[in-house]
């Protein structure tokens, strides 16, 4: 299902590119060299997302693309990738029979953004739109699942909609904890938590360090990475996920997905591990992805026979140097909006939206004109209707 257009860079155009070309390539079929270029984009990336790196995609593709509709858009400038995303084409939009292109997605990857050189920005849109606009296959409009809206890759989509009068419609926008300060841990932790509920915490942490030896340990330790990933899953099984379902080890999938995604970011030197133990047992544990210059909070556990003591936050205060110790300017929280524990300690924000952008073409303005227009009259009636959110964890919101 191999498919490219070139185009040509016009003197007028903002950003001049001599020739682009993009792609859709089979996951599957992807060589050693794709590879490798693959990897140095995502090393350079204008905006950093591990979610989109090879260490990361290919095994989310591998073992969460059961319906095998995942396709690898990739935009070369004279043979060099300078742009890459999964794309995947949707019969339903929801529960609506819409067909429509959209950045292919699943449940564990928390950010759409795609991975783009710097300077090629706009040329990434105007390629992918150019060659979605002449395929009537491409469905009505194309969809973007958490996309950054603060940063140049969503900038120049907008700019290049607005030049093209194309639609660009923010859907939903929502943002989520980031931690981004060049403070030293405790000082930010002063600077953001107040007086009263750091000695509330610092009381939670005197009572749990008279049950024994409490210790914060940076990596695998003796164990291994083997271990501390095993102890992670069951961790996590072991709690409120577990009782939900939704816990890595509960499909076989979302547990093959993080073995084969912590062990590749091992290797590349990408994977942060951090654990608080008592007496060796773990209380809680977090597991990031380096993605400098940023990273990712990807997936956290405690143990809630210990709740009252809150090693959740604990483990996130004793974190708080993750910028300085590895050099690093952010890191995404990858939590819901309002998480009401990593929303107390972060105070920087992250801002993601889900986007669609009108395609050219087939009639299709017109008909993605009224189908937003019917989009946003169900938006009003489920507002209107929506009964007040519940917290996602019947325990303490220790947990992403």
């Amino acid at each position: 299902m191999d498919q490219g257009l070139v185009m040509a860079g016009s003197p007028g155009a903002a950003q001049a590119v001599p020739a682009l070309r993009v792609a859709l390539l089979d996951p599957a079929r992807l060589d050693p060299a794709f590879l490798s270029a693959w990897h140095r984009l995502a090393d350079h990336a204008s905006e950093p997302n591990f979610f989109h790196a090879p260490d990361y995609l290919v095994p989310a593709i591998e073992h969460c693309d059961a319906l095998k509709r995942a396709r690898i858009a990739a935009l070369t400038d004279n043979g060099q990738l300078v742009g890459l995303m999964p794309i995947a084409r949707e019969p339903y939009y929801g529960r609506w029979p819409v067909p429509h292109g959209q950045n292919w997605r699943h449940p564990n990857c928390f950010l759409g953004t795609p991975l783009v050189k710097p300077g090629h920005e706009r040329g990434f849109w105007q390629a992918l739109l150019s060659d979605l606009d002449r395929r009537m296959d491409a469905g009505l409009f194309f969809h973007l699942h958490g996309i950054a809206t603060d940063g140049p890759v969503f900038a120049a989509l907008d700019q290049f909609c607005r030049d093209q009068r194309r639609a660009c419609d923010i859907v939903l926008a929502e943002e989520r904890a980031m931690l981004a300060t060049d403070m030293a841990g405790q000082a930010y932790y002063e600077a953001v938590v107040r007086k009263k509920k750091r000695k509330e915490i610092a009381r939670l942490r005197n009572r749990l360090a008279e049950l024994g030896t409490v210790e914060t340990v940076q990596g695998t330790g003796e164990a291994g990475l083997d271990a501390w990933l095993a102890e992670f899953l069951a961790l996590e099984q072991a709690g409120w996920k577990g009782r939900n379902g939704s816990a890595l080890a509960d499909h076989p999938e979302t547990r093959a997905l993080f073995l084969d995604a912590t062990h590749q970011a091992h290797a590349a030197g990408k994977l942060h591990l951090i654990a608080m133990r008592l007496d060796g047992k773990p209380l809680a544990m977090l597991v990031n992805f380096l993605s400098p210059p940023g990273g990712f909070s990807f997936k956290t556990a405690f143990d809630e026979d210990y709740a009252r003591y809150s090693p959740g936050v604990l483990l996130q205060i004793d974190n708080l140097d993750i910028l300085r110790d590895h050099s690093l300017a952010w890191m995404d929280s990858c939590a819901a909006e309002g998480h009401p524990m990593i929303d107390s300690l972060w105070a920087e924000r992250r801002h993601v939206a889900r986007v669609s952008v009108g395609l050219r073409g087939f009639g299709r303005p017109a008909l993605f004109a009224a189908f937003r227009q019917g989009e946003r009259f169900m938006d009003r009636r489920r507002t209107a209707s929506a009964p007040a959110p519940t917290p996602s964890s019947p325990v303490e919101n220790d947990d992403d």
